[in-house]
């Protein structure tokens, strides 16, 4: 198969949806120009991650996965033959989620993931947690993939992105909102790394308050044929300014590196990780504000 692109959007939210739209639209646009298979929305891309105090003001904002603003870019996806993951504030009972829908180039909602690991200490406390993980077969012009998705703080459990490679995910993706430094790239290529998985992350521009850009993507390739060593799996890292970024994920690469490697499924013990699944909590990981 063809190797596959992904478009990191980098880019700035508008004041309003509306706003939020036309600057999605045009960059999709921008993208399928620079041979994009898939673009990628930075996290709550509708509401421009903005969570109000005000749980009634914060359900006005939210919106329905079937609303005006997510089937747009669904008929993108007909028009431009490119997938598109697009993010939203969905309107949800008791509250609303963060949510990624992932359409295919002929207009499929395939997957409708919701933010699992809530940042309970903080602002999306006033949201609803998924729960559950999703991988689908995505039809490309260049090819299938086994795609799966995270979101953001969803990075910081391991098990998020090994339930998706268990799942059969090939690649994540991740919509981000937040400073991405030097130990949150850390942890992506740890995820890539001992999941044999690529992993591509569209993160805001420093223009949005507590983010910093770094959007990035590794492709979970860490030894290659005919070469000595290890490598770092890093396909693309950017600055901190507004912009698409493509990264670029050879497909067949990665699946003869799946058959012969040590990682992900191949080697692990599951029967010994009973506690794995424990639900007690001891000190020093107590937390008041803890939700299930």
């Amino acid at each position: 198969m063809k190797k596959i692109k992904i478009a990191l959007l980098q880019i700035m939210h508008g004041k309003t949806i509306s706003e939020n739209l036309d600057i999605g639209m045009e960059n999709c646009r921008k993208a399928k120009a620079l041979g994009a298979d898939i673009v990628l929305f930075p996290e709550m891309w509708s509401a421009g991650y903005n969570i109000p105090e005000n749980v009634e003001e914060l359900k006005k904002t939210a919106i329905s996965i079937d609303d005006n603003f997510v089937n747009s870019f669904k008929r993108l996806t007909e028009e431009l033959n490119i997938a598109i993951g697009i993010t939203l504030l969905e309107s949800h009972d008791p509250l609303p989620r963060n949510t990624m829908c992932l359409f295919d180039r002929f207009g499929n909602r395939i997957i409708t993931y919701a933010k699992v690991h809530t940042c309970d200490f903080g602002d999306e406390k006033r949201l609803t947690p998924g729960d559950d993980f999703y991988v689908s077969d995505l039809n490309t012009e260049s090819g299938k993939v086994k795609i799966g998705a995270m979101i953001c703080y969803d990075r910081e459990f391991p098990e998020s992105a090994r339930i998706l490679m268990l799942k059969g995910a090939e690649i994540i993706l991740v919509p981000n909102a937040c400073p991405m430094e030097i130990n949150r790239l850390s942890q992506l290529r740890a995820r890539a790394f001992e999941n044999m998985v690529g992993i591509a992350t569209a993160n805001y521009p420093k223009e949005q308050p507590d983010c910093n850009g770094h959007s990035s993507a590794y492709d979970g390739i860490a030894y290659k044929q005919n070469e000595s060593g290890s490598r770092d799996t890093l396909i693309i890292e950017a600055g901190e300014e507004s912009g698409i970024y493509i990264a670029t994920f050879d497909i067949d690469e990665l699946r003869d590196y799946r058959n012969r490697e040590v990682h992900g499924n191949a080697y692990r013990h599951p029967e010994k990780y009973k506690m794995l699944i424990s639900e007690e909590k001891t000190e020093p990981f107590i937390r008041s504000d803890y939700r299930k």
